[in-house]
């Protein structure tokens, strides 16, 4: 049976839950003393522990041991993609954390109707960390914001693999099925990308890619997306 997963700053013998994770740990799973559970502490490893004392505004744990994690991609994926409405930003976020994205990248763009603030950020955080947990990763994907949509692409430089999803593209210009090495991938927002947008990734070495003959929604483009590149580097075979 898996234990209840828990992310802290940092490991020792002794860690204390606090904020967040203890709220959620005593009131929603009513762990006591003598429960187990695990640690994870954004490294890769994962901590097998045990309630020794619950507190009013914290719990104290013993960890067992250190164990090393199994589940992370081998191939660092990251998903750029525009600020959507409403909550479809967490949505693409918990997606991207489940299929194995390393990091994701918010950013806003010409017709990009939707705001970010550091409230939303934290919250993205958030989303980011629970789905980690509940697909078992030992490590949440990063979330980052850029209002500038240069500076968003530029952050891609060191990638191996830079595609760009537009959707006023004939045609790919790249075989998605031979992909390997590290990916950063680009998908728009609501309103897509102009003209001058795609131009200007081409010039910072993005080839663009179509994702078919069909108009998709933005969150199904950047799901989408993210999940044929998995499976071309084998992430999900």
């Amino acid at each position: 049976m898996a234990r209840n997963r828990f992310f802290v700053t940092e490991i020792s013998e002794e860690v204390a839950l606090t904020g967040d994770e203890f709220r959620h740990a005593k009131n929603v799973l009513r762990l006591r003393e003598g429960s187990e559970l695990s640690l994870l502490d954004g490294s890769g490893a994962e901590y097998p522990a045990i309630v020794t004392k619950v507190e009013r505004e914290r719990m104290l744990v013993h960890v067992l041991e250190k164990r090393a994690g199994d589940r992370e991609p081998k191939t660092e994926v990251c998903l750029l993609v525009g600020a959507l409405k409403g909550d479809k930003t967490e949505l693409v976020v918990q997606k991207a954390a489940e299929l194995g994205a390393a990091k994701v990248a918010v950013f806003s763009s010409r017709y990009c109707s939707a705001y970010m603030n550091e409230n939303k950020l934290e919250r993205l955080r958030r989303v980011s960390r629970e789905a980690a947990k509940q697909c078992m990763r030992t490590v949440a994907p990063e979330i980052v914001y850029f209002e500038k949509f240069e500076e968003a692409l530029k952050s891609a430089n060191g990638y191996q693999n830079k595609l760009f999803a537009c959707e006023f593209l004939g045609e790919s210009e790249a075989d998605l099925r031979e992909l390997s090495g590290s990916c950063a991938l680009v998908v728009g927002s609501e309103g897509g990308f102009s003209e001058e947008e795609f131009a200007l990734a081409k010039s910072l070495g993005f080839t663009g890619v179509s994702l078919g003959k069909r108009i998709l929604r933005a969150e199904t483009a950047a799901i989408a997306l993210l999940s044929v590149v998995m499976y071309a580097l084998g992430e999900l075979k």
